[in-house]
């Protein structure tokens, strides 16, 4: 299961909360892996995302300056604006397999990105979504 990856939001936070300790090694290693191969995709809207909740829900929160060098560490992976062309491959997304707005803009960031792959737990693993697989970082082994 080659990459590249698109990495929802919430694998990202899981990396940063301690109060998920199953969780959290496990999202850690796949962003290392990520990081290692360069495979890991983003959007600004998970940079936004990240931002809010790591500083404003994650309790503690995290420290605004450590969440912004994060931020600055992952725009790196040269996230994709989410523009026109994003916008209609989620509109498209959206009314075809009937999700949520929110979810069909990563998607369609996915689509745009050329991933096979969209690595989240809000999606079931293995569900085809346009294009893009879902597989959720908890069931799902890290590539050797």
């Amino acid at each position: 299961m080659t990459g590249p990856y698109f990495v929802d939001t919430n694998v990202l936070v899981y990396v940063r909360d301690a109060s998920e300790p199953r969780k959290q090694p496990i999202a850690q290693a796949w962003v290392e892996y990520l990081w290692k191969t360069r495979q890991g995709r983003i959007s600004m809207q998970v940079l936004q995302e990240y931002y809010q909740v790591v500083t404003r829900r994650l309790r503690p929160g995290l420290p605004r300056e450590r969440a912004r060098s994060d931020i600055r560490d992952l725009l790196a992976w040269k996230p994709i604006a989410i523009d026109a062309a994003v916008i209609e491959r989620a509109w498209t997304v959206e009314e075809r397999l009937q999700l949520s707005w929110w979810d069909a803009l990563i998607i369609g960031a996915a689509q745009q990105s050329g991933c096979q792959f969209l690595l989240t737990e809000d999606l079931q693993t293995g569900q085809g979504l346009a294009g893009v697989t879902a597989i959720s970082p908890f069931e799902t082994a890290i590539p050797r």
